[in-house]
């Protein structure tokens, strides 16, 4: 595959501002828009959102194993993504356009979040699938990476730091409008930057799908990385969904801060990205991920006791940094993952790879509405109420820094098993380097005995 120019790395990470912008607007909103603002009870949307999570577990992995074994003259990827497109950006308007009496409004929501469910996957999925395959050495997947939580930050700025403003102006319904636009252009704009390699399609489809399954979880760089993964993205949707409770009933300020703050908190990650970007070519993806990641979580502490929209603001510096470093160290760690997990079985498995990644990310959007609607209704929350109990905002302060640091305080013990550094990284960028010289080689394994792949590993590096 040829060199990619600058513009079409720029147009492929484009693609990460229609993802951001769709799942953080789902993500800190869905719930607000049904409960607070519709009156649905906040026991069923958790309920509803649990059984789309485990919908989505099936959905992920078994899609990605798909995209792996399909074989087309437009490529593996490219063609879920230009057919998904529209359904994808369709979806995510109607969550958020309700045309039905309000008994109706749970069935509803149900059908559509499936409908988003299911496009987001055709798209997100495989477009992070190009990843690995488009871009090889550390240094470039560093600077794309880069790039791309860079166009991720905007869309989820605007998806999360701006709805207060243009739901309280141009109403719900316009802004589902406006971001389904924006969120569609993107996504065409990133397939003009995607490319597929055809000598990976080759050998891309040699495992039948219980096998890969059973190699994927048996991987233990991977089941490392996936729980450390899903331990750090809880945090992310979690926090944004809370922030808009906590400004308006324990800060008790205007929805216009509400975005100014978690605008300060995007805007501060995105020169860091670059910073972190640079730390990790220096001392590797998985010391980098460790600071990052203890500076995010300990950045989160002081909101069990903030009492001003000033203290607040200024936590966002710290906090916005820590969280640039996360945004791009978890491309590079999977990247290298999917590098080991092909030097032991011969075949290019990103779409399993981020199928069970996406279901991490997405049970973490489940998660959170389950979490927020359980405390919500268990510390006597009410919409109807301008002044919320005591317990209601105890509730939301530890929602807001207890939970989160908890989380981050588990990424950091799964982080302390992830294997790929030293000497055992360097063999699989050694493997790397090769296969760019000389191309991807055929499984020499047979199929049904995924265990036994690691014995090949010496042989097929030429180490």
């Amino acid at each position: 595959m040829q060199p990619l120019r600058f513009r079409q790395k720029m147009a492929y990470s484009s693609g990460a501002f229609a993802i951001n912008l769709f799942t953080q607007t789902f993500a800190t909103y869905a719930v607000f828009f049904y409960v607070d603002q519709l009156g649905v009870s906040a026991d069923w949307v958790g309920l509803l959102m649990g059984i789309l999570g485990v919908l989505n577990a099936v959905l992920n992995p078994l899609l990605g194993h798909l995209s792996d074994r399909t074989h087309t003259r437009f490529g593996r990827r490219v063609p879920y993504m230009a057919l998904g497109s529209v359904p994808f950006a369709l979806s995510f308007i109607l969550l958020f356009t309700p045309h039905v009496a309000r008994d109706h409004l749970l069935v509803y929501f149900f059908i559509t979040a499936l409908l988003y469910d299911v496009t987001f996957v055709l798209v997100a999925l495989n477009w992070t699938a190009l990843f690995p395959e488009m871009f090889q050495t550390l240094a470039e997947r560093s600077a794309v990476s880069a790039w791309r939580q860079a166009f991720g930050i905007v869309g989820t700025l605007i998806g999360v730091a701006l709805p207060p403003i243009l739901y309280s102006t141009i109403g719900w319904a316009l802004m589902a409008y406006v971001f389904g636009g924006l969120g569609l252009l993107a996504v065409w704009i990133s397939l003009y930057g995607a490319r597929e390699n055809p000598s990976e399609h080759i050998h891309s489809a040699a495992l039948p799908v219980l096998a890969a399954m059973k190699l994927t979880f048996v991987n233990r760089s991977f089941v490392s990385y996936v729980f450390m993964s899903f331990f750090v993205q809880f945090p992310f949707v979690l926090i944004p969904s809370v922030v808009p409770f906590f400004m308006k009933y324990v800060l008790r300020v205007d929805d216009v801060f509400t975005t100014l703050l978690l605008g300060t908190l995007f805007l501060v990650a995105i020169p860091c990205l670059y910073v972190w970007g640079a730390m990790a070519k220096r001392i590797g993806a998985r010391a980098t991920m460790a600071i990052s990641t203890s500076l995010f979580g300990a950045s989160l502490v002081p909101f069990s006791f903030v009492h001003s929209l000033l203290s607040a603001w200024v936590l966002m510096i710290p906090l916005g940094a820590g969280m640039a470093g996360l945004f791009v160290l978890l491309d590079v760690l999977i990247s290298d993952v999917i590098d080991e997990d092909e030097m032991k079985s011969g075949v290019r498995r990103e779409g399993v790879y981020y199928g069970v990644q996406g279901f991490i990310v997405r049970f973490g959007v489940t998660l959170q509405a389950i979490v927020l609607s359980v405390v919500l209704t268990h510390t006597g929350f009410s919409a109807a109420r301008a002044v919320q109990s005591p317990q209601a905002m105890a509730g939301l302060r530890d929602l807001l820094s207890a939970v989160p640091v908890a989380s981050i305080v588990l990424a950091l013990i799964c982080l302390r098993f992830y294997p790929l550094y030293g000497d055992r990284l360097a063999t699989v960028m050694r493997f790397r380097q090769s296969r760019a010289q000389h191309g991807p080689r055929p499984l020499l394994l047979p199929e049904p005995h995924p265990p036994g792949l690691e014995a090949t590993t010496v042989d097929r590096c030429g180490i």
